[in-house]
């Protein structure tokens, strides 16, 4: 029986001194944000780093514990980790078993979407909130300005797309008068080509007719013959054509005067 007892005894005092371990860790914690949330002028992330490191040495010894969960992403949102502080929230949302827990953490949530420039999970986010607790004034402001954000984030992506749009319109037809221009360039030193081949064509052409015209014309000089040379040129052919007649003569005479003596004979 004495051995009973002292073993609950020993069991007893492990636990008073664990709560008492995770009360000294988030004391350590909460002093820590506090201390953050001092310097107004910038974001002492130092603090809220070593509340952090204390909060999450209570979660080790105390997972299940709400409050600490919170003070945990509370200070990850300080330190502008808004991405896994957004998870945290998330986690304690899905896990909160009051309403009032669920809305306080889905609007936190938001704001850390909100600060990431995550304007449509911010939204739904928001609204997911307003569901559990309507009448909340800051979700509703928190809404109202992440709406706002997203439609003059969308104003200004429509304006750049619209901005784009008339570049590439204005590149088009630049692009379209310089091919105009280049190929009216094209056509114009062509065209200058093909006159310049053409004109070329028609000198040698002209050239070719003024060569044979002068041939021409040189021919008939070429066969021209004086006066005096056209007159000894038919003395020439008369004196040849008495002599072929005195030739036939005498052949006709010798031909007569053998036929006589053969006769006779």
């Amino acid at each position: 029986m004495k051995r009973y007892l002292l073993l609950n005894l020993v069991l007893f005092t492990a636990f008073v001194a664990q709560a008492q371990s995770e009360r000294k860790f988030v004391r350590e914690g909460n002093k820590m944000y506090e201390a953050g949330l001092k310097d107004t002028a910038k974001l002492d992330t130092v603090s809220f780093g070593k509340a952090e490191v204390a909060y999450r040495r209570a979660l080790e010894l105390k997972p299940d514990d709400k409050q600490w969960q919170f003070n945990l992403a509370d200070a990850l949102y300080k330190q502008k980790k808004a991405d896994e502080s957004a998870k945290e929230f998330e986690n304690i949302a899905e896990k909160a078993p009051l309403p009032a827990d669920k809305a306080k953490a889905f609007h936190n949530m938001g704001n850390s979407f909100l600060v990431q420039k995550k304007l449509d999970e911010s939204i739904a986010t928001y609204k997911k909130a307003l569901r559990i607790a309507p009448n909340d004034p800051q979700t509703k402001y928190n809404l109202a300005y992440a709406m706002k954000m997203k439609k003059e984030d969308d104003k200004k992506k429509q304006q750049n797309k619209d901005k784009d749009k008339d570049k590439k319109d204005k590149d088009k037809d630049k692009n379209k008068d310089q091919n105009k221009d280049q190929n009216k360039d094209q056509n114009k030193d062509q065209n200058k080509d093909q006159n310049k081949d053409q004109n070329k064509d028609q000198d040698k052409k002209n050239q070719d007719q003024n060569k044979d015209q002068q041939k021409d014309q040189q021919q008939p000089q070429q066969n021209k013959i004086s006066k005096q040379n056209a007159e000894q040129m038919l003395q020439a052919l008369e004196n040849d054509e008495k002599q072929t007649q005195e030739k036939v003569k005498k052949a006709q005479a010798l031909k007569a005067e053998k036929r006589n003596v053969e006769k006779n004979w």
